[in-house]
């Protein structure tokens, strides 16, 4: 079964984090720019939290609030989800399911080594089950 460590090696090492005393602007700024929908929210190289466009959405647009004067730490997740590189394809889909997750930080102990999407698991399964099925048809085609 794939790894986190696996899905990793097919994604920029470079990662983007936002600090929770940072506005939800900078935030929103960052996430725009680089075309990402969430930011891992770091304190002292420590991950505190998920800031995510779905956080925006629920609590700045439709509570009335401004972007510019509200932190990041006032709307993000404060515990989110994680998995390690040893996880599974399977446990990642696992936890995007159950907790209604789109983005996964990676630690490795306590430090942040990557994110996992949503999108990056849906393309490795994709991959992972082409390569089955061009095993399979090539095994039904060599035994004719």
């Amino acid at each position: 079964m794939i790894t986190v460590k696996e899905i990793l090696k097919d994604k920029s090492s470079n990662i983007l984090t936002i600090s929770p005393q940072d506005t939800v602007y900078m935030a929103l700024e960052i996430m725009a720019e680089k075309d990402l929908g969430a930011l891992v929210v770091v304190k002292d190289e420590k991950v505190v939290g998920l800031f995510s466009e779905r956080d925006y959405a629920r609590n700045i647009v439709l509570q009335g609030k401004s972007s510019k004067s509200t932190l990041v730490k006032d709307l993000m997740n404060p515990k989110p989800c994680f998995v390690r590189p040893e996880n599974t394809l399977n446990d990642c889909m696992a936890l995007i399911t159950e907790k209604r997750t789109r983005h996964l930080p990676v630690l490795e102990g306590e430090k942040l080594i990557g994110i996992v999407s949503i999108g990056d698991v849906v393309k490795q399964y994709i991959v992972d089950k082409e390569f089955t099925i061009q095993q399979l048809e090539n095994y039904i085609a060599g035994g004719l």
